[in-house]
């Protein structure tokens, strides 16, 4: 929902106009004063409509942020730039109070904030063999994801992602790939495909070995 209010921001803003104006010509054709209806649609105009195609996909992830930094997923708090893999997979009966009530009962969810203020973050992904998964990386700023590392994008060998915010100058370490973040901080959420009951240890595993740790200059 996110990506399509920023992606069609404008048509939505043209949508609202259109609804004031058929409020408005219902009014006079009825004989309806429309005076203090104009009032109030400027006032709801001119502070909701910019709140909710600007404001609202921005805080929905910076909602993500204090939640994954005070409560994670459901087993305490998550430092920043620590990825915690969720040992099960996710159901309709999962807590409401988990970021990762999704329904999907055939993924493992890792998850986590990237900050890079203080320098890069190289992500390690494991050999998956075959196996599908992905790790997106969400711009705070606008919501949505500008880069992903998986079975679509990357292949599923093992692999180090040199994770750098703006400006920033170093050499990549040899074998390394850089990927650039374009502010300094990210929602970062992983996927590990579990083909059945008995797959999920191994899952789990593998799950686990999506880290991030400080680049060694």
């Amino acid at each position: 929902m996110n990506r399509l209010i920023l992606k069609y921001g404008r048509p939505l803003t043209a949508v609202i106009l259109a609804v004031f104006a058929w409020v408005i010509y219902r009014r006079i054709a009825n004989g309806d004063g429309i005076i203090p209806l104009v009032i109030a649609a400027v006032i709801v105009w001119g502070l909701g409509a910019p709140a909710f195609i600007y404001l609202w996909p921005r805080l929905t992830v910076n909602g993500y942020k204090r939640a994954i930094l005070k409560h994670g997923f459901g087993a305490g708090p998550i430092p920043v730039n620590t990825l915690y893999a969720v040992p099960g997979t996710s159901s309709p009966s999962t807590s409401h109070g988990s970021l990762m009530a999704t329904g999907a009962d055939d993924l493992l969810y890792v998850g986590g904030w990237l900050d890079v203020s203080k320098g890069p973050q190289v992500l390690h992904v494991p050999d998956m063999a075959g196996r599908y998964f992905s790790v997106q990386f969400t711009d705070p700023s606008k919501s949505t994801n500008f880069a992903y590392v998986g079975k679509r994008t990357t292949g599923t060998n093992a692999g180090d992602y040199v994770l750098s915010g703006p400006g920033w100058k170093g050499t990549v370490p040899n074998g390394m790939t850089q990927i650039s973040s374009p502010t300094h901080s990210a929602l970062v959420i992983g996927r590990v495909f579990v083909e059945s009951d008995s797959d999920l240890p191994t899952a789990y595993a593998l799950a686990k070995q999506i880290q991030l740790a400080p680049l060694k200059q």
